[in-house]
């Protein structure tokens, strides 16, 4: 849909568009995990696992896990069980604490990660790139001030692809 200035003033909600662009470049997204074998849910979950800021992340509990995930703690057991089946994750004792069991990726799961992210950003880049330069830098620019003037949980997580 090609939107003017005028029909951008008079209808259009900065949020569904946003949205829009948002899904299209989603769809490629979920399109890109195939042949990885990953579905989006095991893509969340390893990622949430790895990219926590530090090169070596530590482990997570799995209840942890399952709130930054923000689903019950059994949908993640589930999903980690399929990543453990893959090799991309393994369960660890905790130390602190001997009823609960922590979560951390594999070197094959750290590898899948960089593969993935490496192949995320190709895209991303191809599917902005339909946009001028001055444009692609504006929007990374006005994007780059929402997590911080506007605080949400997921502030954390919505980093420019060049600082994960």
């Amino acid at each position: 849909m090609l939107l003017t200035m005028a029909s951008l003033d008079n209808s259009a909600d900065l949020g569904e568009l946003f949205h829009e662009a948002f899904r299209g470049l989603r769809r490629t997204w979920a399109e890109q995990l195939a042949p990885w074998e990953l579905t989006p849910h095991q893509w969340r979950a390893l990622m949430t696992l790895l990219r926590r800021g530090t090169p070596e992340p530590e482990a997570l509990r799995l209840k942890d896990l399952a709130e930054r995930l923000r689903i019950a703690a059994r949908s993640a057991t589930e999903v980690v069980d399929q990543l453990e089946a893959k090799g991309l994750v393994r369960r660890e004792r905790d130390p602190s604490d001997r009823r609960a069991t922590l979560i951390a990726a594999t070197d094959t799961g750290r590898q899948l990660y960089a593969d993935v992210r490496a192949e995320r950003r190709d895209k991303s880049n191809e599917y902005f790139a339909k946009l001028p330069e001055e444009d692609r830098a504006e929007l990374a620019r006005i994007l780059g001030q929402l997590p911080t003037s506007f605080p949400c949980a997921a502030a954390p997580l919505l980093q420019p692809l060049s600082q994960q």
